[in-house]
């Protein structure tokens, strides 16, 4: 499965990469609002750190707007996935989009028969937002559970991208399902490392390294 960082924090990113756990980026404009700087530069700035998809973010909910944003957005770079909402206009979008080449990742998925029409409009990425979800009390993995399965049957080449992660084992269940990509903030990643058994068992090697060392 590959790891996404969501996040547009360039040092966040920088770890990640340097780490090799990066395989590509997406960004909204809640996050790239809390970074306090141009929106386009902050993009550049994280395409050049990358080597991968990174999805940015339509504002518009017009099918005319949609597609501005979307052709201003892609001229960027090549790494540039195109971020549409699931709605009406969007899978307008969606479908123009894919006949021209240009990358896109729906968001605000939350159901199996929206990723379904996001798929048969042309979308690269589909975006279930599981931890949404689990807020709601619906199980956000059992719709993971259900795309992943209706994109076998069909054999879609629409990618299945997990977001709106909140802990490792919403990442290892999209694993196990078959999930192409989870999508995750960097505090995620970081838990995904760390085990208390890991700590105590280095802490153990390194107090007997000691006692060889006097």
């Amino acid at each position: 499965m590959k790891f996404f960082l969501d996040t547009a924090n360039i040092d966040e990113i920088r770890q990640g990469v340097e780490m090799g756990m990066v395989d590509g980026i997406t960004t909204n404009p809640s996050l790239v609002a809390k970074e306090g700087r141009e929106f386009r530069a902050i993009l550049e700035d994280i395409c050049e750190l990358v080597d991968g998809p990174v999805s940015a973010e339509v504002v518009s909910t017009q099918f005319s707007g949609m597609i501005q944003e979307a052709h201003s957005l892609a001229e960027i770079h090549e790494n540039i996935v195109v971020k549409i909402p699931m709605i009406f206009e969007g899978l307008k979008a969606i479908h123009q989009l894919s006949k021209e080449g240009i990358k896109v990742n729906v968001t605000l998925i939350f159901s199996a028969s929206q990723a379904l029409m996001a798929a048969k409009a042309g979308a690269t990425y589909v975006s279930p937002f599981v931890g949404r979800l689990d807020d709601v009390s619906h199980p956000g993995m059992d719709v993971i559970q259900q795309i992943v399965t209706i994109f076998d049957n069909y054999d879609f080449n629409t990618q299945v991208l997990v977001a709106s992660i909140r802990h490792p084992l919403h990442v290892v269940e999209a694993a196990m399902m078959g999930a192409d990509v989870g999508t995750m903030p960097f505090k995620v990643l970081e838990q995904l490392i760390k085990h208390p058994l890991t700590d105590v068992g280095l802490a153990r090697f390194l107090k007997d390294w000691e006692k060889l060392a006097v």
